[in-house]
């Protein structure tokens, strides 16, 4: 289903499950759920001292009311009503 850096439901199944988990784990596994994106619109960058990725939006403008979306198959910033 999911292929975490750590897979506790794998530890909880081998018999040692009163083994502690340990918070490194915890924040390594924290670190590496990221969104399901196009890998032109993701970063590489570190949480928590591991690896992991963050979605690269283009600048918000500083007046106005937009909102994200596409247009001609590229992310941006478009200008709306404010509602």
């Amino acid at each position: 289903m999911n292929d975490f850096p750590i897979e506790f439901r794998d530890k909880i199944t081998s018999g040692k499950s009163a083994e502690p988990i340990s918070a490194a784990a915890l924040m390594q596994n924290y670190a590496w759920a990221k969104l399901v994106a196009d890998d032109s619109y993701l970063q590489d960058t570190t949480l928590a001292g591991f690896a992991a990725k963050k979605l690269n939006l283009p600048p918000i403008p500083s007046t106005g009311t937009f909102v994200l979306g596409a247009e001609g198959g590229k992310l941006q910033w478009i200008a709306t009503e404010k509602c």
